[in-house]
């Protein structure tokens, strides 16, 4: 019995319910026959028709965005890197790792050297000729030690980046990484052109060309006539608009001002689902709420039971409940979701018991403990009301929270990272080892609990490099526990990526989860019906 029966068969038992059954088999990269539960009934057609201009209301955005993927600070810059830009690999609507501008990769025995042989002819933006120089500057601008890329911490793993001819470059990594391709897939390695010995950021390969710029505000497409895919970038131009606040997106919906918009609230997506002329597309995928806290920092350094308390503080059920209606699945403290490849089904679910938090309190000498809290509502539908929630169950445990409103703009720049506890999401990757590397490893820029845990570390390092699929399990699931026992996170949700259209456009079949809106490729993937 293949696992997809398995699972098919706890879903008939009762056992598993649709939702759980989508995540889960998002990580087989399978057709499950049940991919229309996906949707709330959304338009498709068989047959993709090119033209039309899209409108699109988006929700986040900051004037602090930059077109440089190495200054990455929001998802308008990473939906903008996705659609205007390519990279070597990509993550396929089907969950599987796929060939992007390279045509093919192969790695030796031991995963320490990968070899990828580029596709010929692919022409940038500006009409220069894509080659193997443009993608060694491109990754190698990731490293030093002055780099405040987000994937820095991946491209160090790399001691070496040689061509052989214009089209192969060969990899050689510091240690074996099973998972180096997928990492190759992250938005920030979208493949610049080097003009005069420079690279060029703004430009890139992909379907749509950028024909304005408005940092936080709107960015204008139109398509790249000589893309190197025929099946792909439907529309003739495009342009996003940030619309942070959740009720503007929806009446720009309503009114036709917009086709598109993402981030619907959980609250309000089966009201909008009955509008009219209005669909409601809800995608089950990595996506998590976090409230990181600083362990570097008083009063959480070196105080895991405080940590532990918090923890115990939340109400998880009920913020399912009301705060995502269902639309998502219970956090454990840890990163990795039930979509993931390596997903430790079995560690017990951090309950919400108030004792237990008075508990950890007395332990740590922090009876009566007051904190601030730091989000805002520009950061996702529903965050000020999570931090209420999260008020009012901690109440009951002797811990005051005090919210703590800060505005969207600027939030990833001037909050993030700097406050001592604050609000966060991430869309979640589509392996353990990009996300551990990336959110917890010690050495990364977004490492957002400053957290460095010697056996986490040390397992993640072994772990990336293990080609026994069995002991990579084991490594994986031990982190999962050490990141919920010992971390710095309160991880209380996963949700489901919701977004709405107009019934005028058609989306396929699949839509990717590994981001939201398609994997962040809606502008490439979707099409006026």
């Amino acid at each position: 019995m293949t696992r997809l029966d398995e699972l098919k068969l706890e879903v008939s038992k009762g056992r598993l319910s649709r939702r759980e059954f989508m995540q889960r088999t998002a990580a087989l990269g399978v057709a499950t026959g049940l991919s229309s539960a996906m949707f709330s009934s959304a338009t498709q057609a068989s047959t993709p028709k090119r033209g039309g201009h899209v409108r699109v209301g988006w929700h986040g955005g900051s004037t602090t965005d930059s077109l440089d993927p190495i200054r990455l600070t929001s998802e308008f810059t990473g939906m903008t890197f996705y659609n205007m830009g390519s990279q070597l690999t990509e993550i396929a609507p089907d969950g599987q790792l796929a060939p992007d501008l390279a045509e093919s990769f192969e790695s030796n025995a031991d995963a320490t050297e990968w070899t990828f042989d580029l596709r010929q002819g692919v022409e940038f933006h500006n009409g220069k000729t894509m080659d193997a120089d443009d993608v060694i500057m491109s990754i190698a601008r990731h490293r030093g030690e002055d780099s405040q890329s987000p994937t820095k911490v991946i491209a160090e793993t790399i001691s070496e980046m040689r061509k052989d001819g214009p089209n192969r470059v060969i990899f050689t990594l510091k240690e074996g990484n099973a998972d180096f391709p997928v990492s190759l897939s992250a938005q920030t390695f979208y493949i610049l052109p080097v003009v005069d010995g420079e690279v060029q950021p703004g430009i890139g390969t992909g379907g749509y060309a950028l024909e304005s710029w408005d940092p936080g505000v709107r960015a204008s497409f139109k398509r790249h006539p000589n893309y190197f895919r025929s099946d792909r970038a439907f529309f003739d131009s495009a342009e996003v608009t940030v619309a942070a606040d959740s009720t503007s997106r929806q009446n720009g919906l309503v009114t036709g001002e917009f086709d598109i918009i993402d981030y619907v609230p959980a609250t309000t997506a089966a009201l909008l689902a009955k509008r009219e002329g209005i669909e409601v597309l809800d995608v089950p995928g990595t996506l998590h709420f976090t409230f990181p806290m600083r362990v570097d920092l008083a009063p959480f350094k070196d105080n895991n039971d405080l940590r532990l308390a918090l923890k115990y503080a939340f109400n998880r059920e009920e913020a399912l409940k009301t705060i995502l209606r269902g639309y998502g699945a219970l956090g454990n403290d840890h990163p990795i979701s039930p979509a993931n490849r390596y997903y430790a089904s079995d560690i017990p679910q951090r309950p919400y018991d108030p004792d237990k938090a008075k508990f950890h309190l007395k332990k740590a000498g922090m009876e009566g403990f007051k904190h601030e809290l730091s989000g805002s509502e520009g950061l996702y539908a529903g965050c000020i009301d999570m931090i209420l929630l999260y008020k009012e169950h901690a109440a009951k445990a002797g811990i005051e929270i005090t919210v703590n409103r800060m505005p969207s703009d600027g939030y990833w720049s001037d909050v993030w990272l700097k406050h001592p506890w604050s609000a966060s999401y991430w869309s979640g990757r589509p392996t353990e080892d990009w996300m551990f590397t990336q959110g917890y490893g010690a050495d990364s820029n977004w490492n957002e609990t400053h957290w460095k845990h010697e056996r986490f570390n040390m397992l993640l390092k072994a772990a990336r490099a293990e080609l026994d699929q069995a002991r990579r399990r084991e490594m994986y699931a031990e982190m999962q526990l050490i990141c919920r026992d010992e971390g710095g996170s309160v991880i209380p949700l996963f949700a489901s990526h919701i977004s709405a259209h107009s019934s005028k456009v058609a989306i396929p079949e699949t839509v990717a989860g590994n981001w939201e809106m398609d994997g962040y490729k809606f502008l490439e993937r979707w099409w006026f019906a």
